[in-house]
């Protein structure tokens, strides 16, 4: 029996090589940048693949309202947490260097919107002055986004080998609770409109395909694997 880590590897290989790059929010939180011009619209050139120069490029919009992803927000940041904070900068993908100043919460004291300063002087990215963020963190414009389903599919079972149970148990014991998550999402306007079964990659989530359910409406995405082999690491805990 071939591994499923050893076909997962493969498909990173294969699609790393070949898949367009796309940013998309999975678990989005709204970020407002207070100095920017409402009613202004920038874009910004970002590559199709790293990995294959002839993919040539595609444009992103932007705008005074972001899509970021929810994790990447940490009120109180743990040691060595390199994303953004109160008070800390870090860099939007192709855009600018961005900095948090205030975080708005609703009643239950969960954060519902960062508002945020961008300095018009970082356009691309790099500070002029040569300060450094470590920090980079993808987007979608609010005013762009495209509503997106996305499921994440996962191991079916928690355990790898299905044929050696324990005593007592049978497979119902060892189904995976997030074998799928479906997410309600925000992507890149060019996610309106794609080829069933089109493959991409998730900036910094995944690689995912066209599901064929997916309509101009309502695009949906199937995780085919994700960026990390993180199942193995699972499976050393006691899988």
């Amino acid at each position: 029996m071939v591994e499923a880590e050893y076909l997962e590897s493969i498909l990173r290989d294969e699609l790393n090589a070949t898949a367009q790059r796309v940013m998309t929010v999975l678990r989005p939180l709204k970020m407002v940048l207070t100095n920017y011009p409402e009613d202004q619209v920038e874009e910004f050139e970002a590559g199709n693949n790293p990995e294959d120069p002839s993919a040539g490029s595609r444009t992103v919009p932007f705008c005074r309202e972001l899509w970021i992803e929810r994790d990447d927000f940490e009120e109180v940041p743990p040691k060595g947490f390199f994303r953004l904070s109160p008070g800390k900068e870090v860099r939007l993908k192709h855009a600018y260097l961005v900095t948090c100043r205030n975080v708005i919460k609703d009643a239950e004291g969960n954060v519902t919107e960062l508002h945020c300063t961008y300095d018009p002087a970082t356009r691309g990215g790099d500070a002029p002055d040569g300060r450094k963020v470590k920090g980079t963190l993808h987007w979608v414009s609010a005013r762009h986004a495209v509503p997106l389903e996305v499921r994440l599919y996962d191991r079916l079972f928690t355990r790898k080998d299905m044929s050696n149970l324990e005593e007592g148990k049978n497979f119902r014991d060892y189904l995976n609770p997030d074998s799928l998550v479906v997410c309600r999402s925000f992507g890149e306007p060019l996610l309106k409109n794609t080829d069933p079964e089109a493959r991409f990659q998730f900036l910094r989530q995944g690689y995912f395909c066209v599901d064929p359910d997916s309509t101009p409406e309502c695009p949906v995405f199937n995780r085919t694997v994700s960026l990390k082999d993180s199942w193995a690491k699972e499976v050393r805990k006691g899988g």
